[in-house]
């Protein structure tokens, strides 16, 4: 039985490759629409108010406030 777990999860892993981005496919990722933030404006508005409403800079990756008690 372990053995036939070991060749299942083995098979299920080689589905799990990465593929390669083509040349001609990168021109549908560098679309705006594929921004992170496609207003750069309004994405440095919603950062500071953000971080005004913390009471500290920098909290936006981090999971925990800006109290500092974590």
């Amino acid at each position: 039985m372990k053995i036939l777990t070991a060749i299942l999860c083995g098979l299920m892993l080689t589905g799990c490759t990465v593929s390669k981005v083509e040349p001609w496919d990168r021109q549908y990722l560098a679309r705006p629409e594929m921004a992170w933030d496609a207003d750069a404006a309004s994405a440095a508005y919603q950062s500071h108010v953000y971080f005004s409403k913390e009471a500290s800079n920098g909290g936006a990756s981090a999971g925990a406030g800006g109290c500092g008690c974590n």
